[in-house]
């Protein structure tokens, strides 16, 4: 019964053990579903299931007839204009990252949208290129088709490497569509949850030095070799101040002109995005301007400035993979899979959140897997979402996928009808327009404090993947980042947080004896806290904080006895030690005896319990022992093990945590367990844990259950017997004395 007083309450109720409680209040058998159950009801089909397979298959068929054409269409409309703008010149720009003709980055704008407003489940993202997917992807390009190859090449030569490029990335993207299309049929969408922010964060913060890093040759104009190995990028940076003397001054001035104009308005767009009535689209602007500039003023003819040229009109018929290319880029298709899935559904994620939506990552697999296999096909590169796009389609107004679609058909536009337009656009702005876009990502530099001031674990997984992602490249580094961040749960895992707690406030709260003033532990009792599950990796460094908690080896105490009760047989056999009312008196000389004699080869029997059967006395181990005959003191009497945190214990520790355990019990330690949840005794139950030295009775249902039963069994019931600790600043002594089975409070001044 709970009666509140006030701001307290006050508790009456029985000290529990496990068996005591199970045995007044009656526990409900419930059914635990087999593997085959949950295989046949995965695979049974009834109409109504069929419904919801098709509907969560087809998200469209549940929000479109829902659509507020009136309220939303305006505001989708403008969106859906902005972010197309944007979505053309990032597909333009992004192809240089995948180092392919420029007009292949506008079919990877286009297919990937179509497909997501069908079969993806987030409102607001805007499907498309990424530069950190284009960068992956560029990679797999330039290992397979190598600069090497274009050098001294003929047009028709340089035109063909394109060609075989295009198909390489194709291919790429095609199987990480493939790949993510699986692993959302098998529902595999939980996978992302093994890519932590710190880790995503600093590995998108080391794509985007890859991508300044690989733009640096359109902006200096430079012929730089792709070098896609580990520490390609020192190597990238070698290649361009060896030859920096050779830089396009048009190239670079420019690039730099469009670098501050850019930086400077999407600034004024942050800091003033409250009072627009939308972000000021000036990567369109820009783009406008240059084309008209270097139109007019004929800088390719002057100053020998890289252009886009003429873009290819209309739709390529759709291309099979090639299925060499599959075979060597797997590796790449799987890393490019992940990556793209996790920034997507990140980002969902926090829109979803925004707005008050549900989204399933399962679903998203399999949308953005069939954009890629479409864009594959149509020989566009991997898509995900660009987080300066989706910002734009979410900031200026965009209700629904309806802005998305809208905004495919502006580059639609593009690749039908105007976009020889661009043909004059120098690559050096495509170039600066993409790094235009970086601001966000290389500003996640400034996370390190924040992290190493919350987590230092956090920030070390930061400061590993960005390094290995920089130096062994974006797929290597991906896979040494998350090898590492997983070895960092094992560290923390296998070296848990072990405390010894105490009474606080002398209520029935227990915590870190070090933390606290105001605290008292009961003579001869100790209380242990693990934090962490119990497995074969830490189960020896839980044994050794366990020992270190509470003074001594029950091991070595253990045998140390039983060589005591070995000489005692043998001097009483001799007729050196007399038994009296006072105890054993020796009555003879002491002789020192080796270790070794006393052992006699039978060592594994000082394992076993001491037996003291056959003797004329029972042996007080706290007492003084005969001359010549020594054996670690044990101030404890009962060890109580709180395993409140401990969510599961594997054979191997079990198999330790039972012999540990035994060792205490044999010399005449109570173990009591306390806070375990079901799941924990059943376990122990199936494995034949229990036996005659360790039984089910030890477990309680709380710390305070097992304390007061303690006292009430070693019969403490004096405050002589309870040791509180001295307070500093309080002139009055607590007491806790346990009446009728409960605790009670009497205070003396």
């Amino acid at each position: 019964m709970v009666e509140p007083v006030g701001n307290h309450y006050v508790v009456a109720r029985p000290v529990y053990s496990e068996n005591l409680f199970n045995e007044e209040h009656e526990k409900l058998h419930r059914y635990h579903k087999t593997f085959w159950d949950h295989l046949k009801l995965c695979f049974r089909c009834s109409p109504q299931k069929a419904k919801k397979i098709a509907l969560a298959l087809f998200p469209i068929v549940s929000w479109l007839p829902a659509y507020r054409f009136k309220e939303w269409i305006l505001s989708d409309i403008i969106s859906g204009i902005n972010t197309g703008l944007v979505a053309v010149l990032q597909g333009l720009a992004f192809a240089l990252l995948v180092n392919v003709p420029p007009s292949y980055g506008l079919y990877a704008a286009f297919f990937p949208v179509l497909v997501y407003f069908i079969f993806g489940t987030s409102r607001h993202i805007s499907a498309g290129p990424f530069p950190v997917l284009s960068l992956m992807v560029g990679g797999a390009v330039v290992r397979l088709v190598p600069d090497e190859v274009a050098v001294n090449g003929t047009s028709m030569n340089t035109s063909a490497i394109d060609e075989e490029r295009v198909m390489v990335a194709a291919s790429v993207t095609f199987l990480s569509g493939v790949i993510q299309l699986l692993l959302g049929i098998v529902r595999f969408g939980f996978i992302v949850i093994y890519l932590s922010e710190s880790l995503i964060s600093g590995f998108t913060t080391a794509a985007a030095v890859h991508v300044l890093v690989s733009q640096l040759k359109f902006m200096l104009q430079l012929p730089v070799p792709g070098f896609n190995k580990p520490f390609g990028i020192i190597y990238t940076l070698e290649s361009i101040f060896s030859q920096i003397t050779n830089t396009n001054i048009a190239d670079l001035v420019t690039s730099l002109i469009v670098l501050l104009i850019v930086f400077v308005v999407k600034e004024m767009n942050d800091r003033y995005k409250a009072k627009l009535p939308a972000p000021i689209p000036i990567e369109f602007i820009v783009t406008v301007i240059a084309a008209l500039i270097s139109y007019y003023v004929k800088l390719e003819e002057k100053f020998n400035v890289a252009v886009v040229g003429k873009l290819e009109e209309g739709f390529k018929a759709p291309v099979a993979p090639d299925v060499g290319v599959l075979q060597k880029c797997i590796g790449d298709g799987f890393s490019t899979a992940i990556v793209g899935f996790a920034v997507a559904f990140s980002v969902a994620k926090v829109y979803s959140i925004k707005h008050d939506y549900p989204i399933d990552s399962n679903q998203e697999l399999i949308a953005f897997g069939l954009g890629n296999i479409v864009g594959g096909s149509f020989k566009g590169f991997a898509s995900s979402t660009a987080l300066s796009r989706t910002g734009v389609q979410e900031s200026t107004g965009g209700k629904t996928q309806i802005a998305g679609i809208l905004s495919a058909v502006i580059v639609l536009i593009v690749i039908l009808a105007i976009g020889f337009l661009l043909a004059p656009l120098q690559k050096s702005v495509l170039a600066s327009l993409a790094l235009g876009n970086l601001k966000g990502m290389l500003m996640q530099f400034r996370e390190i404090g924040i992290l190493w001031r919350k987590d230092k674990y956090d920030s070390i997984i930061w400061v590993v993947t960005f390094l290995a992602a920089v130096f062994l490249g974006l797929d290597i580094g991906l896979g040494a980042a998350l090898a590492f961040q997983l070895l960092t749960v094992v560290i923390r895992s296998q070296i848990p947080s072990c405390t010894v707690l105490a009474n606080v406030g002398r209520s029935n709260i227990y915590r870190n004896k070090k933390d606290y003033t105001d605290i008292y532990e009961p003579e001869g009792v100790k209380i242990f806290r693990c934090s962490s599950p119990i497995f074969f990796a830490n189960i020896e460094f839980f044994r050794e904080k366990l020992i270190t908690a509470v003074g001594f080896n029950p091991l070595r105490v253990l045998r140390k006895r039983n060589k005591a009760l070995r000489k005692i047989r043998k001097m009483l056999k001799k007729g050196e030690l007399q038994v009296t009312p006072k105890g054993l008196i020796c009555t003879a000389n002491y002789t020192h005896e080796s270790e070794e004699e006393l052992d006699n080869n039978r060592i594994e029997e000082l394992d076993q319990p001491t037996n003291m059967t056959d003797l004329p006395i029972r042996i007080n181990w706290g007492a003084d022992l005969p001359l010549g005959i020594t054996v670690p003191r044990v101030d404890i009497h009962s060890i109580i093990l709180d395993f409140s945190s401990v969510s599961f214990l594997d054979a191997s520790a079990m198999r330790l945590l039972q012999k540990t355990l035994k060792e205490f019990v044999r010399i005449d330690v109570d173990i009591y367990i306390a806070g375990a949840h079901e799941d924990f005794l059943d376990k122990l139950e199936r494995s034949a844990f229990f036996d005659e030295e360790i039984k089910p009775s030890m477990f309680f249902l709380t710390i305070h259950d097992a304390v007061l039963h303690i006292l009430l069994m070693k019969d403490i019931s004096s405050s002589a017997k309870l040791k509180p600790t001295e307070e500093k600043g309080r002139s009055n002594n607590c007491i806790t004395i346990p009446s009728n089975g409960l605790r009670s409070r009497e205070c003396t001044v």
